[in-house]
């Protein structure tokens, strides 16, 4: 049957033209197709083709010929299919990138554990330990400025801070243990 005829019947639904249609280009198309992608994704893409036609029958439009329609959708297919992986794997690059030095650091992750333990154990420090520590690691004043705002002498800073660090470490003796292990 011609392609012409064989459109027609397709368009009206007859599924005996569509299996014929089938038949005769699927072989071919694949072919073609895996020129430019894999034999798996050029069958996968083939058939979405042939579904396609089948979806789309009523509102098809063949410029040229079946045949011509057929290929130039299997090529463009392909080529969508192509980019569509190559950005893709752009992404998954870009992705890769940015992460591998974290996956791949356990510091990053035993880091971070620690930063928590430690903000859990100068927030159970005494009240007055804990603000005196905090001006002076997280602010970065010097024990004069803190004894000047607290209205205590310097001595008492340094011992605050002393007793402070004493605490922290006893709280982290058993993690810091297990990260110097690491």
């Amino acid at each position: 049957m011609e392609d012409h005829t064989l459109l027609k019947k397709i368009q009206q639904g007859d599924k005996n033209a569509f299996n014929q249609m089938f038949l005769h280009y699927y072989t071919s198309l694949c072919e073609y197709a895996s020129r430019f992608v894999s034999e798996t994704d050029a069958e996968e893409l083939v058939q979405d083709i042939m579904f396609f036609v089948w979806e789309n029958r009523e509102y098809l439009v063949v410029k040229k010929s079946l045949k011509s329609y057929l290929f130039v959708s299997v090529r463009n297919r392909c080529f969508n299919s192509i980019r569509d992986r190559k950005s893709k794997e752009r992404i998954y690059n870009i992705l890769y990138e940015k992460l591998k030095d974290r996956n791949e650091d356990t510091d990053y992750y035993i880091l971070d554990e620690l930063a928590v333990n430690i903000e859990k154990a100068i927030k159970e420090l005494p009240e007055s330990y804990r603000d005196t520590f905090k001006m002076s690691r997280s602010e970065g004043m010097t024990n004069a400025t803190i004894a000047k705002l607290l209205g205590v002498s310097v001595k008492t800073i340094e011992y605050r801070i002393t007793k402070s660090l004493k605490i922290i470490r006893v709280k982290l003796k058993d993690y810091l243990l297990s990260a110097a292990l690491l």
